[in-house]
């Protein structure tokens, strides 16, 4: 979900890796200008929401929302020079939207009461008496929904039957076993890296696979781990642009244990039993199957336990290219 316009666009935010976005929105709408208590802006619900984001063609954030499990929508939020600019209306389209691909048939918000006439415009109506929620008055809405689930994730693929590893060496081997992996895999794909090696990951015919993969439809995630962010960051990177142009499928994070930072082989691995292993990151040679499970899940395991105990890269999503 990533909705532009000619000076901004919408996407969705994860709460961890832009907290400090969100917060540089929030806080100076409601805490300073509307003299929220920040005790009170900030709730044990915001780390189990689902997120919006508003940014310029800057990448600075501009505008925020979000979607609660309780089935509201709250904290809606645009900074002062971006209002009257279409940013609130694209902001809360997108949360409609998601709610109805969740299968919702129904959302609500606390509307502020002077905001009434901008929710009535997407049809939602009030209920209730109105209260007063922070010290401002405000009035219960809801809106019907005629929910649009997202496409529901295919059967996984029937396990076929193991294929022997295979060795192999130069580039153009590399590109054409991780072209495999990527075209290959289902729902799952993870990449470890030390800098997004351009000559790797900024090849055409990888990046098409990747691309296609992200845009199947079948709520896949590419996962990537990426050991030295500084180094990938010297020059343009096409698949930064594209963890950019869809973060809830794209995800970059970076290592923070002294041992995973020098660990030094590189791998790919997907989950259909496929991957790729360079025991040098500097050197293109290895081994590969497009399906041994037992290889396969092993550097999965090994890159799960990374994942889990590694930071958001936000040095990479937030690059302006």
């Amino acid at each position: 979900m990533t909705l532009p316009t000619a000076d901004f666009r919408v996407e969705p935010a994860d709460y961890a890796a832009d907290f400090k976005d969100l917060r540089s929105i929030r806080e100076p709408v409601f805490v300073i200008e509307q003299q929220v208590p920040i005790e009170e802006e900030w709730d044990a619900l915001d780390p189990h929401c689902q997120h919006v984001i508003a940014r310029d063609a800057q990448h600075r954030p501009i505008g925020t929302g979000r979607l609660t499990p309780e089935r509201k929508i709250g904290r809606m939020a645009v900074l002062r020079d971006w209002r009257g600019r279409g940013v609130g209306e694209a902001l809360l389209q997108a949360l409609i939207d998601r709610a109805g691909e969740l299968g919702w048939t129904e959302v609500s918000l606390n509307a502020q009461v002077g905001a009434l006439g901008f929710y009535e415009k997407f049809a939602f109506v009030p209920y209730g008496e109105r209260f007063e929620e922070a010290g401002i008055q405000h009035q219960a809405m809801r809106l019907a929904l005629d929910p649009r689930p997202a496409s529901p994730r295919p059967p996984a693929r029937a396990r076929g039957a193991a294929t022997p590893a295979e060795d192999f060496e130069g580039l153009e081997a590399t590109l054409k076993a991780v072209r495999s992996l990527a075209n290959g895999a289902r729902r799952d794909l993870v990449i470890y890296t030390r800098e997004l090696e351009p000559s790797v990951y900024a090849d055409p015919g990888v990046l098409d696979a990747l691309k296609a993969f992200a845009v199947s439809g079948r709520g896949g995630t590419v996962r990537i781990l990426v050991q030295d962010p500084a180094a990938a960051q010297r020059q343009p990177h096409p698949l930064i642009a594209l963890a950019q142009r869809l973060p809830s499928i794209v995800s970059l994070r970076t290592p923070q244990e002294p041992e995973e930072l020098q660990y030094p082989s590189v791998y790919v691995a997907n989950d259909v039993d496929g991957y790729l292993f360079r025991l040098l990151g500097s050197r293109h040679e290895g081994d590969w199957s497009p399906a041994l499970p037992g290889r396969s899940r092993q550097l999965m395991e090994l890159f799960q336990r990374g994942w889990e105990r590694a930071r958001p890269c936000t040095e990479l999503r937030n690059l302006a290219f």
